[in-house]
């Protein structure tokens, strides 16, 4: 057990392949869960308290009956680094992903000597598994695509939640994945036509040396997104919200997508039509600069670093965005 890296689910701690949930558990039955996913930048965790005050809001709202303060739960995170991190490399980043169901549904109980609780899960792996394949992105770009699926609206089920009901952006990517080309990623429009957000990361566009994204309506408010109006206010850069239709990203000088573990990057075409020159603009890469400088780590350069040594390993991965968090 000591060479592998431990879970902690409901107050215990089990090596990661043993590390289950009930079939009969609510996330399973319903995709009712929340959760967050965190990364790390010289091994010190990144707006974990942001994330956290994310994922409490969606268990109030949902009205999950957590038993656990954020402060209690901000301290188990932090032993779950501890706990695995011998077990990481020097140059590894912690990735930290931590679920919360309702638990198993009470119409089960009597399985459970009618002792139902919330699940509650924090598991931590190298961020190298998330970001493989993405080193040559920061160079070639992404082409967003529009699927056919929509957004799911905030009437409907609100995406601020971040929540595990995400067949949508499922189909979405599995449409996206038969486009033809490569660095091919979803980009959802809402009902009424607007852009809205990735599967797993939210939209920017730069026009006139202005940042524009989507309004945080129909969107899942990402901590980087949030992270990107810090940065350009230390840029002095406007950045704003407001509706974008597929014309603005077509007209637009740059575009970009950020997400919590690559950062950003950046969008130079949209439908294989080029976006700008068809690279990564000036105002992303004084943004991604400007981040690699304030977390003390050049961020381009170390997802280069795990991709080549995933490579070397146990071959390419391919990247794919519904892994990813924003």
């Amino acid at each position: 057990m000591k060479d592998t890296r431990l879970v902690w689910i409901n107050g215990k701690y089990v090596p990661e392949k043993e590390a289950n949930i009930s079939i009969y558990d609510s996330a399973l039955m319903f995709g009712d869960m929340v959760f967050e996913m965190t990364r790390s930048f010289g091994k010190k965790q990144f707006k974990l308290s942001e994330h956290l005050e994310r994922l409490y809001a969606g268990i109030k709202i949902l009205r999950i009956p957590l038993g656990i303060s954020m402060k209690d739960m901000e301290k188990t995170c932090y032993e779950v680094i501890d706990k695995n991190d011998p077990l990481f490399s020097a140059s590894d980043e912690h990735r930290l992903m931590i679920n919360v169901s309702r638990g198993p549904l009470g119409i089960y109980a009597h399985v459970f000597d009618r002792k139902i609780e919330p699940t509650v899960v924090i598991a931590d792996f190298p961020l190298k598994w998330t970001v493989a394949g993405m080193g040559k992105l920061f160079d070639d770009g992404i082409n967003a695509v529009i699927p056919s699926q929509r957004a799911i609206p905030g009437n409907l089920l609100d995406p601020k939640i971040k929540n595990r009901s995400r067949l949508h952006y499922q189909m979405a990517n599995i449409e996206v994945s038969q486009y033809e080309g490569e660095n091919n990623w979803a980009l959802l429009l809402d009902p009424d036509g607007y852009i809205a957000e990735g599967t797993g990361d939210n939209f920017f566009i730069v026009k006139d040396g202005r940042l524009i994204t989507p309004e945080g309506r129909n969107i899942l408010r990402g901590i980087s997104r949030k992270y990107i109006f810090e940065l350009a206010g230390e840029l002095k850069v406007d950045c704003i919200e407001n509706n974008i239709e597929p014309y603005d990203v077509h007209t637009a000088d740059e575009a970009f997508m950020t997400g919590t573990p690559f950062c950003l990057l950046p969008v130079t075409s949209l439908n294989g039509i080029t976006i700008g020159d068809g690279k990564m603009g000036k105002t992303t890469r004084r943004l991604l600069d400007k981040w690699g400088k304030n977390v003390g780590v050049d961020i381009v350069a170390q997802i280069k670093k795990f991709n080549k040594e995933i490579d070397a390993g146990k071959g390419t991965s391919a990247a794919t965005p519904y892994r990813f968090s924003k």
